[in-house]
């Protein structure tokens, strides 16, 4: 193989690449294609994570306990 074949091969499969982009981006100019009417997906929103008072306590003893065991290694 030579060199000029070697680089228009790549050419080719580079213009097969960037035309299978286009039509999974959607920006291909086929009125058919779905993607294209889409609409893009919403955002899903996340739950905001609460934890109990009691459960806040029970970190908030642990971590005492282990500032005073490092307190006294000390």
């Amino acid at each position: 193989m030579t060199v000029t074949n070697i680089v228009s091969s790549i050419d080719a499969q580079i213009a097969r690449l960037q035309e299978a982009r286009r039509l999974l981006t959607g920006t291909g100019t086929s009125t058919g294609n779905k993607a294209a009417n889409k609409k893009p997906a919403s955002k899903k929103t996340t739950r905001k994570r609460v934890m109990s008072a009691a459960s806040r306590e029970k970190i908030a003893a642990a971590q005492r306990k282990r500032w005073a065991a490092q307190k006294k290694a000390i």
